[in-house]
């Protein structure tokens, strides 16, 4: 019970943040190219309330956090309301919009990232035992589980299956007829992504972007995640 706790208060920052950043992330990109309606819905904020989805941003992140012992985590937010027809190009706006979110998550990995790497591993190794467990191994925890976290929400939207940003980005790059027939699956969209994870093919999208995705950390971190993650984890 005492491990299940500390994982949850050590994870719960790096969850909210990583879900706020990534519908805001969508939300400018839009007002970017000309679509207003997150600004004017007061969605274009850092505040995680107004991005709060009780199931998929509480309840089911912790469920699973607790439930796979930390091995995988996934949330959402609510999503950010987009208006294509605000952009001078429809299909491109949408594709670069759903394309903010996983990108503002790998900025934030990175900045976690270096941040663990450069900072907070250098001062565990050299402060006290008592400031270490107090302050700098929870703060550690927290940058390890942000580096986790915003990777994997990345690496999960990426798959190429509307709702998903990584079925808006396809759609925007396919043919106009290739891409509507893709569109059409949005109404099944989560259904078919919950059955992918079910039978783990959805982990045959996941794994070579997470993989991908931690080498592009690791440019700045001189390889440090991507060797603890092939160890097995942070060691939370």
């Amino acid at each position: 019970m005492e491990n299940v706790l500390r994982l949850t208060a050590i994870s719960i920052v790096p969850i909210l943040i990583a879900v706020t950043f990534h519908e805001v992330a969508h939300g400018f990109a839009a007002y970017l190219q000309g679509d207003r309606t997150a600004k004017s819905m007061g969605r274009l904020t850092l505040n995680p309330i107004a991005h709060i989805d009780p199931i998929g941003t509480v309840i089911m992140p912790l469920a699973l956090l607790v439930l796979t012992r930390g091995k995988f985590v996934f949330g959402y937010a609510k999503p950010v309301p987009i208006n294509p027809y605000n952009f001078k190009n429809p299909r491109k706006g949408m594709a670069l919009s759903a394309l903010a979110g996983p990108a503002m998550n790998l900025i934030i990995a990175i900045v976690c990232g270096v941040l663990f790497t450069w900072v907070l591993m250098p001062l565990s190794g050299s402060a006290s035992p008592a400031l270490t467990a107090r302050v700098l191994s929870p703060i550690t925890g927290m940058l390890a589980w942000g580096v986790f976290i915003n990777l994997l929400l990345a690496a999960f939207n990426l798959i190429p299956i509307p709702p998903l940003d990584g079925g808006r980005v396809l759609a925007g790059i396919l043919p106009a007829r290739q891409a509507y027939s893709l569109e059409k699956l949005e109404r099944w969209g989560f259904l078919i992504v919950i059955v992918l994870i079910m039978t783990g093919i959805a982990y045959y999208f996941i794994n070579p972007l997470m993989g991908f995705l931690v080498a592009v950390v690791d440019i700045f971190t001189k390889g440090q995640v991507g060797y603890i993650l092939a160890r097995g984890g942070f060691g939370l």
